[in-house]
């Protein structure tokens, strides 16, 4: 399991629309609850038309890949060395997103099993996390857009289950994230800290999350 390997995305796309400033177009998603590697996800770019909420794969190919299966090993890039890894350096400078989310999930083991928690705001809202996308055009084949989730340090909350988590952005820090013009690593990389735990909650889940064709609302619910 990819340190960040599930998520839930529910609250419906114009609430992320309305968030993150960007153009809604004709997408027509439903809520999701089991968000699972190689899926679509929701995620919000920056084009030279404007914003935009578009679905990208998640899974990133880099434009000079050989093979969309190196998607399989990029789900997510850690925050130290996003800026200069080769699948990633390109994207974090020019092609940077917003990921819609509304809760994530991470396993604790225990004596006998892995078991599940639910990880969200307090307040229950809608939030992004941090992402890069790529695009990719095979010889021969039909072009893919996709995407990374950004993974740092744990905060103190999520530290007891799992010691990574992924990058929750500030609404004050969207616009510096999306603009294709800033590339200073050094503005950028402060972004990408753990997001304070006193704003969040976990409580366990039951164990249907494991298989990712589970997708009811009854996946979100404490245990």
């Amino acid at each position: 399991m990819p340190m960040c390997g599930r998520f839930a995305r529910v609250s419906p796309p114009e609430v992320f629309a309305e968030m993150f400033h960007a153009r809604l177009g004709n997408l027509e998603v439903g809520p999701r609850y089991n968000i699972s590697p190689a899926n679509d996800v929701l995620a919000c770019r920056q084009l030279p038309a404007g914003r935009e909420l578009t679905l990208l794969h998640w899974g990133l190919i880099p434009a000079w890949a050989d093979d969309r299966k190196i998607g399989y090993r990029t789900v997510n890039a850690r925050a130290e060395t996003v800026a200069v890894k080769p699948s990633y350096r390109s994207a974090f400078k020019h092609r940077r997103c917003l990921i819609a989310a509304d809760g994530f999930y991470e396993w604790k083991p225990d004596k006998v099993k892995k078991q599940p928690y639910y990880i969200r705001m307090k307040a229950g809202r809608p939030f992004a996390l941090a992402g890069l996308w790529e695009h990719w055009e095979p010889q021969g084949g039909e072009s893919i857009d996709s995407c990374t989730i950004i993974v740092t340090a744990a905060n103190s909350l999520i530290g007891k289950i799992h010691d990574r988590m992924p990058v929750i952005l500030s609404p004050n820090d969207y616009d510096q994230w999306l603009d294709p013009n800033e590339r200073d690593t050094e503005k950028l990389m402060p972004l990408l800290k753990p997001f304070s735990e006193s704003e969040m909650e976990t409580f366990p889940v039951s164990l249907m999350i494991n298989n990712p064709k589970h997708q009811g609302a009854e996946l979100v619910n404490p245990l």
